[in-house]
């Protein structure tokens, strides 16, 4: 389930003015778009074994908020429910079917990984230091950005961002075993207004309550 958080990427290079859009639209982005709201779509493609036309996909869908300094709320509805939430200090995973709550110290498990790069940063220099992020060419009134952890631990190869105006479009993430998972979002709705009470988690009565 942590794969999922791997739902991230950054030194800037320039490379003329085409190069300029997609690291400007993540820059205008992190520090114009405090807070947001939106439903997504996740397809996650695992690698294509031998004797495979094409790597299995699977496919979920649910909704996501986040508010900058580093709380976000990703809950999965379907095909089953799980809840993903950053308060600010620790990150909590609850799986419904199981009835079962991990939590880990946000610290711990956020500096490389995508949710980082939506909810963390507040400027493209900022984010810097963690990742490698380089404009992509711009296409249909979409701008991109791919962005590479600047420490490599296998676990993530590459993110790709879209934008269009201030609203962040698509994340695709590709780890290092080559499975890949792409995020669309629809309805997107920027600085709502909410409250950091929005991003508390209380464990539900009765939850098996794991600390790894």
């Amino acid at each position: 389930m942590w794969q999922r958080l791997c739902v991230a990427a950054c030194l800037v290079f320039w490379g003329g003015a085409a190069q300029a859009d997609g690291l400007s639209a993540l820059d205008a982005f992190l520090r114009q778009v405090s807070s947001a709201q939106a439903d997504f779509t996740q397809v996650v493609t695992a690698p294509k074994r031998e004797g495979q036309s094409a790597g299995r996909q699977k496919t979920s869908s649910g909704r996501f908020e986040f508010r900058r300094p580093n709380q976000f709320r990703f809950e999965y509805l379907r095909p089953f429910e799980q809840s993903i939430v950053a308060d600010g200090k620790t990150l909590w995973v609850y799986d419904v079917d199981l009835n079962q709550v991990t939590s880990r110290a946000q610290q711990d498990v956020l500096g490389n990984t995508p949710a980082a790069l939506i909810a963390s940063g507040s400027s493209v220099a900022e984010l810097s230091r963690w990742f490698v992020l380089t404009s992509v060419a711009s296409a249909d009134g979409i701008d991109w950005v791919q962005a590479q952890p600047r420490q490599r631990d296998g676990s993530l190869n590459q993110v790709r961002l879209a934008f269009r105006q201030d609203q962040l479009t698509t994340l695709e993430i590709e780890d290092g075993l080559g499975q890949r998972s792409v995020l669309t979002f629809q309805n997107w709705r920027s600085n709502p207004g909410m409250s950091s009470e929005r991003f508390r988690f209380q464990p539900p009565a009765g939850a098996a309550v794991l600390r790894p």
